[in-house]
C-alpha cells in the first residue's frame, strides 16, 4: 500500500517597504560652514540628552545649566578661575591638535601632562636650591616640563615609525606608566612626611597671578588666573605659525590630507611621525608645569582631572583651529569649575562623554551627504 504525500509551500509573505531608501555618498568637497554647524549641532543634542536624563533622575535641567554657567561666568572672580582651569586644557588641546592634524591619533596627552609636572617638580626638588631666583626658576621649569613631556611623547613615536605599533594602544598604556611612576615620586623620595604630595615650593618657583598684583591694581584682587595662561595664548600662536607660515607645518598638513602624495613627494613620515609626537608632547607637559607651579604649588598624586582625554574633545570641536582651541577650553574650564556645584556630581563627566558621542558621529554628516532616493513599484 503505497501513501501519496503532497507538500504545501507557504505562500511568500511581503515584507514591509518604504517607498524610499537612503543612500550615503562621499562627499567630494566639504563646505566650509558644515564642519561648524555638525559641531553646533552635535553641542546641542549633548545638552538635550544631557537635560533629558537630569529630569529622569529628577533634576531641572534649566536650572542646573543656569547653576553652571553662574558658577563659571558670573562675574570676573569666578571667570577668573574657569581660565585657570581652561590653561592646561588649552595646551593638552593643542597637543592634540598637533598629532591629529597629521592623523595621529595621541590619546597619551594625559601621561605626558603628569611627565611635564613631574620635569617641573625635578628642578625644584634637585637641581635649583631653595633660595634661587624666579627668573631661574620658572625659564627652567617650563623648559624642564616640555622636555620631559616631549620625551613621553618620543617612545609612542618611534615606536610608530620604526615597529607601526598602533600609536592608540601605545599612548593610552603610557598614561597608566606615567600615573604610576609619579605616584612613586609621591609616594618615595619626595614625599612630605609620607604623604602623597611633594613639600610646597619655594615662592619663587610660583607662577605670578593677577591678585600678587592687587597692591598696584585693585581690581586685579581675588583673580587667580596666572602666568600660564598666557604661556597657553602663546603656544596657541606658535602652534598657529608652525602650521600655517612654515614648511614643517605644511608637511603635517600634507600628510594628514594625503599621506601617499607626501611620500611621493619626498617628505620623511617617520622622522615627521617621532619630531610631531615630541612637539605633542612638549605641549602637554608644559600644560602639566602650568599646573604644578601656577595652581597648586607642588606635585601630588592624581594632580589631574583628565585634562589629557577632556583635551581630545577640545581639539575636534576646535575644528583643529589652534585659535579655536582658546575658547572651546574656557567652555569646558566652565564646565569643571560650574559642576562642582550641582548634583549628581558627575554631570561634567557624562556631558564630555555625550559630547564626544555626538561629535564622533557627525562625522558621517561632514564625509557623506544623505540621500533619499524614492523607489519605484
Amino acid at each position: 500500500m503505497t501513501q501519496s504525500l503532497s507538500t504545501h509551500t507557504p505562500p511568500k509573505t511581503r515584507g514591509l517597504r518604504l517607498p524610499f531608501s537612503v543612500k550615503l555618498e562621499p562627499r567630494l568637497q566639504t563646505p566650509k560652514w558644515l564642519p561648524w554647524a555638525t559641531t553646533i549641532g552635535s553641542v546641542a543634542i549633548a545638552l538635550f540628552v544631557t537635560g533629558l536624563i537630569l529630569v529622569y533622575v529628577g533634576g531641572d535641567p534649566i536650572a542646573s545649566f543656569r547653576a553652571i554657567y553662574m558658577a563659571a561666568f558670573g562675574n570676573l572672580g569666578v571667570f577668573s578661575d574657569t581660565l585657570v582651569k581652561a590653561t592646561p586644557l588649552i595646551l593638552t588641546g593643542l597637543s592634540c591638535l598637533l598629532a591629529f592634524r597629521m592623523r595621529l591619533w595621541n590619546i597619551g596627552a594625559e601621561g605626558q601632562f603628569y611627565l611635564g609636572a613631574w620635569g617641573a617638580t625635578l628642578i625644584v626638588e634637585n637641581v635649583l636650591g631653595k633660595d634661587a631666583s624666579v627668573w631661574l626658576f620658572i625659564p627652567l621649569m617650563a623648559l624642564s616640563g616640555f622636555f620631559f613631556g616631549a620625551v613621553w611623547g618620543f617612545i609612542p613615536g618611534i615606536l610608530k615609525a620604526r615597529l607601526n605599533v598602533n600609536e592608540i594602544i601605545s599612548t593610552l598604556m603610557l598614561n597608566y606608566i606615567a600615573l604610576l611612576f609619579v605616584a612613586y615620586w609621591v609616594f618615595g623620595p619626595w614625599s612630605e612626611r609620607g604623604f602623597q604630595l611633594t613639600p610646597t615650593f619655594p615662592r619663587a618657583a610660583w607662577l605670578p597671578r593677577l591678585a600678587d598684583y592687587a597692591s598696584l591694581f585693585k581690581p586685579f584682587s581675588g583673580l587667580t588666573v596666572h602666568l600660564g595662561f598666557v604661556f597657553a595664548v602663546l603656544a596657541c600662536a606658535a602652534v598657529w605659525y608652525l602650521l600655517t607660515h612654515t614648511r614643517f607645518g605644511y608637511e603635517i598638513r600634507l600628510i594628514g590630507d594625503n599621506p601617499n602624495a607626501a611620500q611621493y613627494a619626498g617628505v620623511n613620515i617617520a622622522w615627521m611621525t617621532v619630531m610631531v609626537f615630541m612637539l605633542a608632547g612638549g605641549l602637554a607637559g608644559l600644560g602639566g608645569m602650568s599646573e604644578v607651579a601656577g595652581v597648586v604649588h607642588r606635585l601630588q598624586d592624581r594632580i589631574s582631572p583628565g585634562y589629557g582625554f577632556t583635551a581630545i574633545i577640545v581639539a575636534w570641536l576646535a575644528k583643529l583651529n589652534p585659535w579655536a582651541v582658546i575658547p572651546v577650553a574656557i567652555l569646558f574650564g566652565g564646565l569643571l569649575i560650574g559642576s562642582r556645584e550641582i548634583q549628581p556630581s558627575g554631570l561634567a563627566r557624562m556631558l564630555q562623554g555625550i559630547l564626544l558621542f555626538t561629535l564622533i558621529s557627525s562625522e558621517v554628516l561632514n564625509r557623506y551627504r544623505i540621500k533619499i532616493v524614492r523607489v519605484g513599484k
